[in-house]
């Protein structure tokens, strides 16, 4: 079964290319599918992802074979009237997801209707959030949780790339789930995960990421507090179970 949404994407850089195909695929098996629209795709996109700052955008804009009634959503400055919805750099996919999904999910599968820029601009979490922390040097794997986690409706999320700013972030808010990678450059992972743990209030959950599959990993994960353990590279079943637990 192919994918319910056909969406054309213009311009964006390859890590950004990356992000959105990982959300196309993340997407399908749930009500509301995307997929790369390609001249061969057996129907016309019913949205584009328009990336201004691209060459392509002008030539995309300017065509005039442009369906005016095409749902556009746009990445940068000096967006046309004609745009749907305009997102600005650095992105927060979770943001354009719940943007597209707000466009084409049936009413009853969202899981919010309001805009989350109140609360990424401190006002505070709506009731019924849960509030994630990504800890991991990695952008790719980072992009990757995020893409996955905003599926499964966990959309207010903060990132850290070393354990100091992990342990800054947590001793500043109150997390719901903190997701730790052992390859945190600046300090021993379990070292880390301990002090995530034994901070007050609590953190709901912790679940750590590894390369390592050998067994004493996972028993140190339950010994140390943690709530999981997910394999890298990201197994998409694994993750979906794991996140259906917490």
């Amino acid at each position: 079964m192919g994918p319910s949404v056909y969406v054309k994407v213009v311009g964006f850089r390859d890590v950004e290319r990356h992000a959105i195909n990982t959300l196309f695929r993340l997407s399908l098996g749930r009500p509301t599918s995307y997929g790369l629209w390609t001249p061969e795709a057996p129907v016309a996109p019913r949205l584009a992802l328009i990336d201004l700052d691209a060459y392509e955008a002008g030539l995309a804009l300017a065509s005039p074979g442009l369906n005016p009634n095409l749902k556009m959503i746009c990445v940068g400055r000096d967006a046309p009237a004609s745009a749907w919805r305009t997102f600005q750099r650095p992105l927060h996919w979770p943001d354009v997801v719940q943007a597209m999904d707000s466009l084409f999910a049936p009413a009853e599968t969202l899981d919010v209707d309001i805009d989350l820029g109140d609360s990424a601009a401190g006002v505070g979490v709506p009731p019924g959030y849960k509030v994630t922390l990504l800890v991991d040097p990695c952008k790719e794997d980072r992009m990757y949780l995020r893409a996955r986690l905003a599926l499964a409706g966990h959309t207010e999320i903060a990132e850290a790339r070393t354990g100091a700013e992990a342990l800054e972030l947590a001793k500043i808010r109150h997390y719901d789930l903190v997701i730790v990678s052992l390859d945190v450059p600046d300090m021993d992972g379990w070292e880390l995960i301990a002090q995530l743990v034994a901070l007050e209030p609590a953190i709901g959950s912790v679940i750590v990421t590894t390369a390592d599959k050998s067994w004493h990993v996972r028993e140190q994960a339950e010994a140390s507090g943690c709530s999981g353990l997910l394999e890298k590279p990201f197994d998409p079943l694994q993750v979906v179970e794991l996140l259906q637990k917490i």
